[in-house]
């Protein structure tokens, strides 16, 4: 319930801030527009008739002005911008009448706000997402190389690419006009920088699933096939908080529950919403693939299993057999394998949950 006398909605921009309070008392409107610098905002803040409430929405300015008011006993709230109601009817959009509404929100309690990870989280969720574009530049690196071998009519028939064989191949390549060797090389290059960054960010994080806050969890989720440390330590630190959800909503918060348009008699369901977090939503989409093999404990599993605790090895083995059992029944009733494994990877985020939230 609100109980602070005045109510600030915040629109944070990158060289601005469009600030507006509501008091609740002598129902007086102050608006104002700040630069982005926290001493001010916190000053003109404090100036407001007490006690005061502060919300702004979730952005690319980061959770660096929530510190900052909240380590001076300001009470703070980051929303959720998707959850945010506004009414249908509304076509004008300012920054001010956005800092006004969310005062408003907030005097109402309909404020969803967003769990703030502290400083080291958010260290180790930049370090995750950091590895992630580093994984997409590889991806879009090796794809200009081969397209541009293709385009002379070079292609590789020796099996998997992008192996040591194929690397190989790739250096014996010659092609004929110089400006066209130069391009290869500049590709060629490319691919190896980039996939050079990636491999020291996956020493880096697996150092930190090792040895960090982390890494109980990330030994909890390794108990899963499909879950190495790197994606183990990714879904620990891109979800933060798993207490806020159960084994039923963490599919939600992940966008792989199926679209939904129903009136009356009539019960429409489509393609999964894709909300949320999409990094996390990939990581379990990956993992779910390997649960379609036949399941049985081979070393590397094993090797997992002894870091875990007995609980969590007994938890993850019995989401084994139910995931691959799942599969089999998709794959008996002649489900395309993509729609089953979006299935197989909501229930796998359930189970992930399930560990996550289990006491060591």
């Amino acid at each position: 319930m609100f109980t602070e006398r005045t109510s600030i909605g915040l629109d944070v921009h990158a060289r601005s801030v469009a600030a507006a309070a509501i008091d609740g008392v002598t129902g007086e409107l102050f608006q104002t527009k700040l630069p982005p610098s926290y001493d001010r905002i916190r000053s003109w803040v404090l100036d407001l008739p007490g006690p005061v409430a502060v919300a702004y929405e979730a952005g690319p300015t980061g959770f660096g002005l929530y510190r900052a008011l909240t380590a001076s006993g300001i009470r703070c709230e980051v929303a959720a911008p998707s959850k945010l109601q506004r009414p249908s009817g509304d076509r004008v959009k300012t920054d001010a009448r956005d800092a006004v509404h969310l005062a408003r929100l907030l005097r109402l309690d309909e404020i969803t706000p967003v769990a703030v990870p502290t400083v080291e989280q958010e260290a180790a969720r930049d370090l995750v997402r950091a590895r992630e574009d580093c994984r997409a530049d590889l991806m879009r690196a090796r794809h200009r190389l081969s397209k541009l071998l293709l385009r002379h009519g070079i292609v590789y028939d020796g099996g998997q690419a992008w192996t040591a064989k194929h690397d190989a191949w790739l250096r014996r390549q010659r092609l004929d006009q110089p400006a066209e060797r130069m391009a290869f090389d500049a590709e060629y290059d490319a691919v190896l920088t980039v996939k050079a960054r990636r491999d020291r960010l996956d020493r880096a994080i697996e150092e930190l699933a090792a040895d960090s806050e982390f890494t109980p969890l990330v030994r909890r989720l390794g108990c899963l096939r499909g879950v190495s440390a790197l994606t183990g330590f990714g879904l620990a630190v891109e979800i933060g908080d798993w207490h806020r959800f159960t084994g039923n909503t963490i599919g939600s918060f992940v966008g792989l529950v199926p679209t939904e348009f129903s009136s009356g008699n009539s019960r429409t369901l489509g393609p999964i919403t894709k909300t949320g977090n999409g990094h996390v939503r990939r990581l379990l989409v990956e993992a779910a693939w390997h649960h379609r093999a036949r399941y049985r404990v081979g070393e590397v599993m094993r090797a997992r299993w002894d870091q875990a605790p007995p609980a969590a090895r007994a938890r993850g083995d019995l989401g084994n057999r139910r995931l691959h059992d799942r599969w089999v029944g998709f794959l008996e009733r002649r489900k395309r394998p993509t729609i089953a494994n979006i299935a197989i990877a909501r229930e796998l985020a359930g189970w992930c949950w399930s560990l996550a939230v289990m006491d060591e």
